[in-house]
């Protein structure tokens, strides 16, 4: 069965949160405030945060006032981008990106579904944003942050 590991859920919920607080207005967030919120450890989170900022997708802010937001906007920032950023390719076999790693790929005969395949994944995760995501729990519950937060 091919997951998203638990890196990818809680960073994609870390990452939703940092949404919400930017649609609120809120110029960055302290990572415990969000580890209290989400229920993740906060250890786990300064793992999380880290390949997040290496890929653009979150900035820090020191100082008074200081945390993590945003580096763009919600509707800027896709699923694929947050994915590819903490588990790495989208691709379901390896092949399908380095066609070094088998010998067999002349031969191959599934190395096409498996490509197709990776690409219809790669496509819809390139296609919802956080946007797309905060919409979606925002109409399923009531206007309620604290439902929102943990339907997510």
């Amino acid at each position: 069965m091919i997951r998203v590991s638990t890196k990818g859920r809680y960073g994609t919920r870390l990452m939703l949160n940092l949404a919400r607080n930017h649609n609120d207005g809120r110029k960055a967030v302290i990572l415990k405030h969000v580890a209290e919120e989400e229920e993740i450890s906060i250890r786990y989170l300064e793992q999380i945060i880290i390949p997040l900022k290496i890929y653009k997708l979150v900035k820090s802010i020191r100082g008074a006032g200081g945390g993590y937001s945003l580096a763009r906007n919600p509707s800027e920032i896709t699923l694929c981008s947050i994915l590819e950023a903490l588990e790495g390719s989208c691709a379901l076999v390896d092949c399908v990106e380095d066609k070094e790693l088998c010998h067999r790929l002349p031969t191959c005969a599934a190395h096409e579904i498996w490509k197709e395949a990776s690409g219809i994944l790669k496509g819809y995760f390139e296609k919802i944003t956080l946007r797309d995501v905060l919409d979606k729990c925002e109409k399923q519950l009531p206007r309620n942050k604290d439902a929102v937060k943990t339907a997510l």
